[in-house]
């Protein structure tokens, strides 16, 4: 059964996860019409709570660790 699990499903899952927003995704309209001006910069990238996520587990990952060490000290 744990075979089974590693070998297929686990994998499985993961390209699923990994590619679901990609499928999922609508196709674009092809951008504002001739002669008219952009209103956002296409080069920016938006700063959303993912990063914060990223930020907060990162330090939890941190903290935890520097318990870890104390603790065996």
């Amino acid at each position: 059964m744990k075979s089974f699990l590693l070998n297929r499903l686990l994998p499985a899952l993961t390209l699923i996860i990994a590619f679901g927003g990609t499928l999922l995704a609508q196709p674009s309209s092809g951008g504002p019409g001739p002669g008219t001006p952009p209103t956002v910069d296409p080069t920016a990238t938006p700063l959303d709570g993912g990063v914060s996520l990223l930020l907060a587990g990162g330090v939890a990952y941190g903290i935890k660790h520097l318990r870890n060490r104390r603790k065996k000290s």
